[in-house]
């Protein structure tokens, strides 16, 4: 009697083959000695956490053997792996030895061979930090070296939390992610930054190639200045320093804007500030104007729902002067930033000195004043903070014969390449939201582990936006409109639906590959013969 099983392969065929043609197994079996009585290796396993992460299933680590359960684990692994073996004593474990053999420098070392491999361009490298929220009572490390769990200042809006920080620093070119650093939970990002641009002046300087150093304003201080003059340093400047305002004042009274694209258009300042000297750019796109409108019109908003309190309140007071009531409405106009008073009444309210109806000729006692005022949106003011806030000023101290104007302001929006990873790195679906491994040392392994799963899915995306611009070709993006530049994110669901079918009769084993569509079958060729033979489809 024939005996029939169906396994979900989805995108986890190509993710797994991706994995193994980039060699991580056997890079860090190498570095981690599997032991012989062991039934699968620590390469495998941390294998096994990627692609349960990269499965989107939202499973905590110790889930990992029914996320495998319906798998065809011989295609994404090798012949003998059972579901079982990814138990959480075997990858609780793994991430202890990956702890012990140093997390932050054996990623970096499988990241950069990964890099030298693909021909990855390490011109631009963006740094960033977040952090993560854990859950759960953790044991103390015996550990001095291991990062502590603590509170600090939660990106994650839940300082009820502990958390651990991330450092990531990634290539422009594809997002790449190519040192990766953990930290206490209370580590402040500027201290981390400076410590990153400190360590990377040697390296920069013994590169074959310039290299330049790319972040957010947190890099930018005086604090930093001695590291910052001997980098190639391309960052936002913070708008906290009174001297971006007044840069950006200035050129707005300039308006010799250059265009850099249909979009965005900038000027050039040169000064010094910090003892260096600087070439600040003021940039200003129509995606910023759009971000600031929206921005100014509900901050208008609010404004005006404080005021009309404000006006409340101030009515129902009586002064024993006009003048006395008059200085009560400027005492709170001054503080409104989006509106002005457009006209005021006094109303004086009289008291008799005999009770009863009074008659022209009661003698008044007193006078009380009432004001009564009506504000209107300051229109000159609005349309100065709009321009001043659709503006942002990137510094940097990279002599304009090593880059232009235009390279310095597109290689700074290509920050986005690291504030997108840790986008997908705390993506719900993600096994981040399991972040609970019971010692402060494992969930360093962990970080390093998803930055691995980072490393994986970025590479598989700049492979498949690549062999889309080579040859001409487009897939479907949300709306099945086609996009030359998909994300991986929506390239797995269109992966949905593909299966292995097993059949076993007597003797012999027949594998076939169903649910595939055209669409599935033109992404797969996108990605080489062993993939096409993976999903038993012909190159094409």
């Amino acid at each position: 009697m024939a005996v029939v099983t169906v396994e979900r392969l989805d995108h986890l065929g190509l993710m797994a083959e991706v994995i193994k043609e980039l060699g991580l197994i056997d890079m860090l079996d190498a570095r981690l000695a599997p032991d012989r009585q062991e039934e699968i290796t620590p390469g495998e396993a941390v294998a096994g956490m990627i692609l349960n992460g990269l499965g989107f299933a939202n499973r905590p680590l110790s889930l990992t053997p029914p996320f495998f359960a319906n798998k065809p684990l011989d295609l994404l692994f090798r012949e003998g792996v059972g579901a079982e073996m990814f138990n959480r004593f075997k990858l609780g474990r793994t991430l202890a030895e990956i702890y012990t053999d140093g997390c932050d420098l054996l990623c970096s070392e499988l990241a950069l061979a990964v890099c030298a491999q693909e021909g990855i361009d390490l011109r631009f490298n963006h740094l960033d930090t977040t952090s993560f929220s854990l859950s759960g009572e953790y044991v103390p490390d015996s550990d001095e070296q291991a990062i502590t769990s603590t509170h600090g200042y939660s990106k994650d809006h839940r300082p009820d939390l502990q958390q651990a920080v991330l450092e990531l620093m990634v290539s422009h070119d594809g997002g790449i992610p190519f040192v990766s650093q953990s930290w206490d939970g209370n580590a402040a990002a500027t201290e981390i930054v400076q410590e990153r641009a400190a360590a990377l002046l040697a390296t920069f300087q013994s590169s074959p190639t310039p290299r330049y150093l790319v972040a957010d304003s947190k890099l930018y201080n005086e604090a930093n200045a001695a590291n910052l003059r001997a980098l190639g340093l391309i960052t936002r400047i913070p708008h906290t320093l009174k001297l971006v305002s007044q840069v950006i004042t200035q050129a707005l009274r300039w308006d010799t804007w250059q265009q850099l694209d249909d979009t965005t258009r900038y000027q050039r300042v040169e000064l010094r500030h910090y003892g260096m000297s600087h070439r600040w750019l003021v940039v200003s796109s129509e995606a910023a104007w759009q971000r600031t409108e929206a921005t100014i019109s509900h901050a208008r908003q609010r404004e005006a729902e404080v005021i009309d309190k404000q006006l409340f309140h101030l009515q129902a007071k009586r002064f024993e002067t006009p003048k006395a009531a008059q200085a009560a409405l400027d005492t709170l106009a001054p503080a409104w930033k989006y509106h002005q008073v457009e006209t005021y009444s006094l109303i004086d309210h009289k008291r008799y000195a005999c009770k009863g109806r009074p008659t022209p000729t009661t003698p008044i006692k007193a006078i009380a004043w009432q004001i009564q005022a009506r504000v209107r949106p300051d229109d000159e003011q609005l349309g100065q903070q709009k321009q001043l806030k659709a503006c942002f000023v990137v510094g940097t101290t990279i002599d304009t014969s090593q880059l232009s104007d235009a390279e310095v302001i597109r290689a700074y929006k290509g920050q986005a390449q690291a504030e997108g990873g840790f986008r997908f790195l705390k993506d719900p679906l993600f096994f981040v939201s399991s972040l609970f491994v019971k010692k402060p040392c494992r969930i360093q392994g962990l970080l390093m582990v998803m930055t691995l799963a980072l490393l994986v899915y970025s590479v598989t995306q700049r492979r498949l936006r690549h062999q889309l611009a080579r040859q001409g070709e487009t897939v479907p993006n949300q709306i099945n409109q086609p996009t030359a530049r998909p994300t991986l994110r929506w390239v797995f669901p269109l992966l949905e639906g593909i299966h292995r079918v097993r059949v076993t009769v007597p003797g012999k084993v027949h594998d076939l590959i169903e649910g595939l569509n055209h669409v599935q079958i033109k992404i797969l060729r996108f990605f080489g013969e062993e993939v096409c033979r993976l999903y038993q489809i012909s190159p094409g």
